[in-house]
């Protein structure tokens, strides 16, 4: 459990605030508007009403007591710049600010975010590769090399154990998990024989993950 302070709630600030609390966060959260507020109030231990480009505004908030900072204002750059700048000089042990553009992220580093993030992008990203590649169900860039995909089991996978099939040997990828309808089960052991309606989460590289979805039907 980590106490986080968002700042701004936008639809990207309310949604990272309801998955936070879930997780089992303490989260305050601050935005100029009450309406963007109080849907959000129970989620939270702490609201307050304010603009955080304001120095008071902000030094009330106790900002070094929080394990994480995110700065979520995704339409007024310059707010943005000026409360990450803020934010980081009153003591905020890590700054997490969001970006819409390459540029934006750049003065956001130099001007004390400790990361930049792009939802935007990140989403516009996943989407592309899941709808324009037939067969994957999910898709998470871990690196410009590996990503982890959710595929359906080749025919020949079906009704074999992994140790047989010896996946990662003859298809260069691993296999992280399964999955059947919303129910997850990860690392299966050796011994795990695949079903033909599940889905595999498999971890590898993007040609010889390929290689596999051009020999399913």
């Amino acid at each position: 459990m980590k106490s986080i302070l968002i700042i701004g709630m936008g639809r990207f600030g309310r949604h990272l605030c309801r998955n936070l609390s879930v997780l089992g966060n303490q989260i305050m959260i601050v935005d100029e508007k009450e309406e963007n507020l109080e849907e959000m109030l129970p989620y939270v231990v702490s609201a307050k009403i304010g603009d955080c480009t304001n120095e008071a505004v902000l030094g009330s908030l106790g900002i070094d007591n929080f394990d994480l900072c995110f700065v979520c204002i995704g339409t007024n750059f310059q707010s943005s710049l000026e409360i990450t700048s803020l934010a980081k000089e009153m003591g905020a042990r890590y700054v997490v600010s969001k970006a819409n553009r390459d540029i934006h992220a750049k003065f956001l580093l130099r001007n004390g975010a400790d990361e930049v993030i792009y939802p935007d992008r990140d989403i516009a990203e996943k989407m592309a590769v899941r709808y324009s590649a037939n067969h994957v169900f999910d898709y998470i860039e871990l690196t410009d090399e590996f990503s982890i995909y959710e595929i359906p089991p080749l025919a020949e996978w079906v009704d074999k154990s992994l140790k047989e099939l010896s996946i990662r040997n003859r298809y260069h990828i691993s296999i992280l998990g399964t999955k059947e309808g919303e129910q997850a089960k990860l690392m299966p052991p050796a011994d795990y024989v695949i079903r033909r309606d599940e889905h595999l989460m498999v971890i590898g590289r993007k040609e010889d993950v390929d290689k596999i979805l051009r020999q399913i039907p």
